[in-house]
């Protein structure tokens, strides 16, 4: 296995060499205990039954107290192994997929917006969690080929004795079982592997969709449908890990009909040895097979392990964009074309919805290209109409303050960060220049700390001053826990109105020379709205912060002394 995954898995494994040498020596102990404990159990009973029938003065000369003190050992070793490899070799892969993780999740985070953008939720918890899964059974099981290997060696010695005919079975019964079992594998499996990983992220996928839109489907009654959908993904992917577990039946069926010729062979072979010693050699050589099944389980489990191997090397193959990258200065200007704005401006965006404001925003953060696809495109036939602002030019110059209406840009023109393209700029340094409060304000399943917690680590009392200055202070200290007050899911018990402001207190609490704020004010009503926009003016007086606004409301655009059209595009066909 090559390629980025193959190279953070070796990092663990040098990492956590030691707890993988545990494991792997713990596994070879258990291999070869257990067919040393078949083996010599054999042996034992059946010597021991000979001398009885013999006789009493056999049975007297029949030392029974050193091999059944060899059985006890071997089973105590063996159990006391098996836990210690199984201790070792889990902690291993666990502390492994601990690191594996954030790595990839900083991956999702620094791919460029084109490729991080296009994972949907449950895409991208497919590839966390399920793809993850699917890698740990190869950190899990590097112990196996050693408990094998050991298994395979204590058989051999112990069919020896039997016959050099009977070692040579074991042998061929091994070498049947592994090109056997992997060939049969992968011709199984080859297909249902990555269609099982594929369907349970089709599944998650559409899970992730409906939940979030679940009102909307009750209040258009379609949630029929929509369980008829999930049910139908369900049910493929339940066809499909019926296939799977059909083919490790014929797996199974496979090993076992190599075991059982492989025994009656060593058993023939043996037939001049004595019959304590052919007991022993048919024992071992059935538990020296045994001991392949982890083997076994890893060739079902490989082409799975590689499909998700190929798309987690995808998203780690991905990286930020360096070209030319260079931090920004503490204070940068902002330039929008021709459009420069100086540290401390404030401007407002104004355009039909759908033209781009938001998407000029997302550029902005360093979330989407230039040329990305904007989700709501609109296609105005008249491309001068975005030039016009209308009845919101008239609203804003009927205000008191000077208004500068700027040159006006499409949503693909080029940004500029204090004199260099936002496009080459290192995103980290770019988003540390600007906070953001956006159109939707998501909110994370936790309370209004947490929430809040999002802009960084702050005491209590910078919270209280964000949330005053959104005006949602006093119904903060309502609250039963008051800033430690569970919102729910999405902030579900929070009103939409509240969770906008929530978002905007959590904006300005980043210490950034821009705010970038997408209809701060939706949702809410005149009076409350005419108090936050005062608070935030005085706040931007207080703090020197930029703004740059997207708002079809004229109390917030009354904030701002420049206005930059954003025109749509071009009508398509």
């Amino acid at each position: 296995m090559s390629g980025p995954l193959a190279a953070l898995i070796r990092q663990q494994r040098k990492r956590h060499a030691d707890g993988l040498r545990l494991a792997a020596l713990s596994a070879a102990i258990v291999g070869a205990g257990s067919v040393l404990l078949l083996g010599l159990s054999g042996w034992f009973l059946t010597g021991a039954a000979i001398a009885g029938l013999a006789g009493l003065a056999a049975a007297q000369t029949f030392n029974v107290l050193l091999p059944s003190a060899g059985i006890r050992l071997l089973a105590i070793l063996r159990t006391a192994f098996r836990y210690l490899e199984r201790l070792s070799g889990h902690a291993a892969a666990l502390k492994a997929l601990a690191a594996i993780r954030p790595t990839l999740y900083a991956s999702l985070a620094a791919a460029p917006p084109a490729q991080a953008l296009a994972l949907s939720r449950g895409e991208a918890s497919a590839r966390l969690v399920q793809d993850v899964d699917a890698v740990e059974t190869r950190l899990i099981r590097l112990s196996a080929p050693w408990g094998a290997g050991a298994a395979v060696a204590a058989g051999l010695a112990m069919a020896a004795p039997a016959g050099w005919a009977s070692a040579v079975v074991v042998a061929l019964a091994v070498a049947a079982t592994v090109l056997g079992t992997r060939a049969l594998a992968r011709r199984l499996m080859a297909r249902a592997g990555p269609a099982i990983q594929q369907a349970a992220g089709d599944l998650k996928d559409a899970l992730a969709a409906y939940a979030a839109a679940a009102p909307e489907l009750r209040v258009y009654g379609v949630q029929d449908r929509a369980a008829a959908e999930i049910a139908a993904k369900g049910a493929r992917l339940d066809d499909l890990k019926r296939q799977a577990v059909a083919a490790g039946g014929r797996l199974a069926v496979l090993q076992g009909a190599i075991l059982g010729l492989a025994v009656a062979l060593v058993l023939a072979f043996a037939h001049d040895a004595a019959t304590p010693l052919a007991a022993m050699a048919g024992l071992a050589t059935a538990m020296a097979l045994e001991g392949l099944a982890g083997v076994g389980k890893a060739f079902e489990q490989e082409a799975g392990a590689d499909a998700a191997a190929a798309r987690l090397d995808a998203v780690l193959g991905r990286g930020p964009v360096t070209a030319d990258a260079q931090a920004s200065p503490d204070r940068p200007s902002l330039g929008f074309g021709d459009l420069t704005l100086e540290p401390g401006s404030r401007l407002v965006l104004t355009g039909p919805s759908g033209c781009g404001k938001t998407t000029v925003l997302e550029r902005l953060l360093g979330l989407r290209a230039s040329n990305s696809a904007h989700p709501g495109e609109c296609r105005d036939p008249d491309p001068i109409a975005g030039w016009m602002i209308g009845g919101a030019q008239r609203a804003l110059a009927s205000t008191s303050k000077p208004f500068h209406l700027g040159p006006g840009i499409r949503r693909d023109e080029r940004l500029m960060c204090d004199g260099r393209e936002i496009e080459t700029l290192d995103p980290a340094a770019l988003r540390a220049a600007v906070a953001h409060a956006p159109q939707d304000a998501a909110m994370i399943a936790g309370t209004v700390r947490a929430n809040l917690a999002l802009a960084g680590p702050h005491p209590d009392e910078p919270l209280w001053d964000a949330l005053a200055d959104a005006a949602l202070e006093a119904r903060v200290r309502a609250l039963p826990q008051g800033l430690d007050t569970w919102i729910g899911e999405n902030g579900e018990r929070l009103s939409g109105g509240e969770r906008r402001r929530l978002s905007l207190a959590r904006a300005l609490l980043r210490d950034a020379p821009w705010l970038l704020l997408d209809e701060p004010t939706e949702g809410l009503d005149a009076a409350t709205e005419a108090l936050v926009v005062a608070r935030l003016d005085a706040r931007l007086k207080r703090t020197g912060q930029g703004l740059v606004l997207v708002s079809h409301r004229p109390a917030p655009r009354a904030l701002c002394d420049r206005e930059l059209p954003i025109a749509p595009p071009r009508a398509m066909g």
